[in-house]
């Protein structure tokens, strides 16, 4: 399995989620998903898409801007496709739209 993490600019997050509900890894061959995609709103330091994204916070002590993280698992196979998903849907027209990281999930433990 692998585990996909990605920062993603506020205003891409509902059509990259849309993306990869529609995308056939995703929802699953026959309809059955358990890929328990989560979002975070976290703050960080992509670029800014315009002078209106950005803020200062006294946390940070910085400029930053408002971005989300999505995290989900998915079978090995399946990570490329979903990459591309994300990269092509998150994409902003700009340079530093955002990352994605891909990783190895070497245990899973259901709680019951």
């Amino acid at each position: 399995m692998k585990e996909i993490k990605a920062y993603i600019h506020r205003n891409r997050i509902a059509n990259v989620i849309q993306a990869l509900k529609d995308s056939e890894p995703f929802a699953g061959r026959n309809g059955a998903s358990h890929h328990n995609l989560t979002a975070h709103p976290v703050k960080g330091s992509l670029s800014v898409l315009n002078e209106h994204d950005r803020h200062y916070s006294l946390d940070l002590g910085d400029s930053g801007i408002d971005r989300y993280k999505l995290e989900f698992v998915c079978r090995d196979e399946d990570a490329d496709v979903l990459v591309s998903v994300i990269r092509e849907t998150a994409h902003t027209g700009r340079g530093n739209s955002g990352w994605v990281y891909v990783t190895d999930v070497l245990r899973v433990e259901r709680i019951e």
